[in-house]
């Protein structure tokens, strides 16, 4: 890893503020190697109307975590990375709480990766199975 964990989670948190992440209270916690893990509370500010947590709440989650952790494998002065397709599996519901997004790397290919993203609650029970595939670019070059 070029970076040290506490680097990952500052430019993470640092890059979230003004963002859906931020409105979400989405917070990264834990970096190593191969994985990426952030938390969101579960309260009524990511609630469907049964007062469970929203399935889009918990993609937006995956999403968040699975391309922030896509950044730290690529050059950020050459390149970037968008989203292209993501899915998920909701397996549980959650009231209120916690949930922790922790994505790990599937495929690292130079301009594709692939993440398996795991939502668990504060017991490690898993909530949602998220898959992510990002592509990597070309920054385009300005004069």
């Amino acid at each position: 890893m070029k970076y040290t964990k506490e680097q990952i989670l500052a430019r993470c948190n640092e890059f979230s503020k003004n963002t859906l992440m931020e409105t979400l209270k989405i917070e990264y916690i834990d970096a190593g190697d191969d994985f990426l893990t952030a938390k969101m509370p579960v309260n009524p500010s990511v609630h469907q109307p049964m007062g469970l947590l929203h399935g889009g709440a918990s993609v937006a989650l995956a999403e968040s975590v699975g391309s922030a952790a896509s950044f730290f494998f690529i050059d950020p002065k050459e390149q970037e990375v968008r989203g292209i397709e993501i899915s998920a599996n909701h397996l549980k519901s959650i009231r209120e709480g916690w949930v922790f997004g922790t994505a790990r790397i599937i495929h690292k290919g130079r301009s594709i990766h692939l993440w398996e993203i795991k939502i668990t609650d504060d017991a490690g029970n898993l909530i949602s199975l998220c898959k992510l595939t990002n592509m990597v670019l070309e920054r385009k070059k300005t004069e």
